[in-house]
């Protein structure tokens, strides 16, 4: 097998493995969550739970999905099939906040407040790749004209060709229901033929995020038999699905805008929340190619039309501009800036090889404020040359596959640390897992000490 092929390999078995290890982290967490809900005593606390639950499915999914994909990978590259060398763009940030969904209640249940008081337990889960989010829950009635998630979502590592998926699900709170009323729960088995520690971690995995009960029976000589979790269906209260819409590329504007959402619910369902059918968010994306330089280094810059007119520089490629310094310790400050060749999404770089002084040099021809700007570089040794020819392509192509994302550099507002949410709003760790101070009224499941440490370094990961 050829060296680049044996690399590319390897890299893929370091992928994989770090898959799988989140794919156990995330059934682990499933496997505490469970536990935790069937210790509930109170509606609100199993609400989280069934949300987390919701959750880690999700993620699981996902990430089989993930490896399943490597997985292929390594098989083509087995039979020598090499993958695609085609150009790939650059990733990014994109971030959704201030998602708000408008309710449209009837005039005798909002004004006339007649009518049973219908409440609902509410949350989003955004799906981008293999990153999954979820905010907050909020609870709705007739009071509420609107839903509103004050989570700011960030994905990361994420392409142009993005697309995030918010799914709006909903509880219905009339039933009154306890989990930690069911009893002992039921334990249920699955033989299957696993041949290695990746198989079982795999089978693990899917079983627990896809299958919803299993019927018992003898395990057979020479099978595995792996713990399922308990049926969802009769576990805690159930989400539904009330909502979706799919977001991409061309919804990224900075901005408070409208969205449109597919229904996925009708009024005879008891989860159904009145919906106008749309929703608004702050959808902004931050491209690599414009929070960070792209390359720097030494060049020579042509001024004027005379062939021996040439300037040494130093240049760093960022955003839409390739800035040109005297010398390297100029970049501290900005007054100093020798000259600024814009780049952009639609600017024409070629190289040319009929310098009669240097040989090779590298054209640019741009628009800037309505005129046709050309400027000529050119490097001190051939490999430089190759390395701010590539570099300068993969810059235009990558603002050309971001399109408007690269006008001009979105503000992404950082979400602020969930620590400061205080302990009354639900946190499911503070209420289930911390003891009760002396004295308080509300006696706290003994769990043992293996699912208190794992959900201690889960909240703290989370945060």
């Amino acid at each position: 097998m050829p060296s680049g092929s044996k690399r590319h390999s390897s890299a893929l078995g370091l992928m994989e493995e770090e898959v799988l290890k989140q794919i156990e982290m995330e059934v682990r967490m499933r496997e505490g969550a469970s536990k935790l809900l069937a210790a509930c005593s109170r509606r609100e606390q199993a609400l989280e739970a069934s949300r987390s639950l919701l959750t880690c499915n999700a993620r699981i999914l996902a990430l089989l999905s993930q490896l399943q994909r490597m997985r292929k990978a390594q098989i083509l590259q087995k039979v020598g099939r090499r993958p695609s060398e085609d150009v790939v763009p650059c990733v990014g940030k994109v971030s959704l906040s201030d998602l708000r969904i408008p309710l449209m209640w009837k005039d005798s249940e909002y004004f006339k407040n007649k009518g049973e008081l219908q409440r609902c337990a509410v949350f989003c889960l955004l799906h981008c790749g293999t990153e999954i989010h979820d905010t907050d829950l909020v609870m709705v009635d007739r009071t509420l004209t609107d839903i509103c998630f004050e989570d700011t979502i960030i994905f990361s590592e994420v392409g142009p060709g993005f697309q995030l998926r918010v799914e709006l699900y909903s509880s219905c709170m009339v039933e009154d229901f306890f989990p930690g009323a069911l009893g002992p729960r039921r334990a249920s088995r699955l033989g299957g033929s696993v041949g290695c520690s990746s198989g079982k971690k795999i089978r693990a995995a899917f079983e627990s995020a896809s299958v919803c009960g299993s019927s018992g029976g003898n395990v057979e000589p020479g099978r595995v038999s792996l713990p399922l979790y308990p049926d969802l269906s009769t576990l805690g209260p159930k989400y539904n699905l009330l909502a979706h819409t799919t977001l991409r590329i061309e919804h990224v504007k900075e901005g408070f805008k409208t969205h449109d959402l597919s229904l996925a619910a009708t009024e005879d369902n008891p989860f159904w929340l009145p919906l106008y059918g749309n929703m608004c968010c702050r959808l902004v994306a931050q491209p690599l190619c414009m929070i960070q330089p792209m390359i720097s280094g030494q060049l020579k810059v042509k001024l004027g039309e005379d062939l021996n007119c040439w300037e040494n520089v130093y240049g760093v490629l960022r955003e839409q501009s390739l800035l040109c310094y005297q010398s390297q310790e100029d970049l501290v400050s900005e007054d100093k800036l020798l000259l600024v060749i814009p780049i952009k999404k639609h600017t024409h770089v070629c190289v040319s090889e009929r310098d009669p002084v240097h040989h090779q040099s590298i054209y640019i021809r741009t628009q800037h404020q309505g005129e046709e700007l050309t400027f000529t570089l050119t490097t001190h040794t051939p490999e430089d040359m190759q390395r701010w020819t590539q570099a300068i392509w993969q810059h235009v192509y990558n603002m050309g596959q971001w399109k408007q994302c690269c006008d001009h550099l979105m503000k992404i507002e950082m979400p602020s640390s969930r620590k400061a949410i205080p302990v009354k709003q639900g946190s499911l760790y503070h209420e289930i897992v911390t003891p009760s101070s002396p004295g308080e009224g509300i006696v706290v499941p003994d769990l043992s000490a293996e699912i208190r440490t794992l959900l201690s370094s889960y909240y703290k990961e989370s945060y």
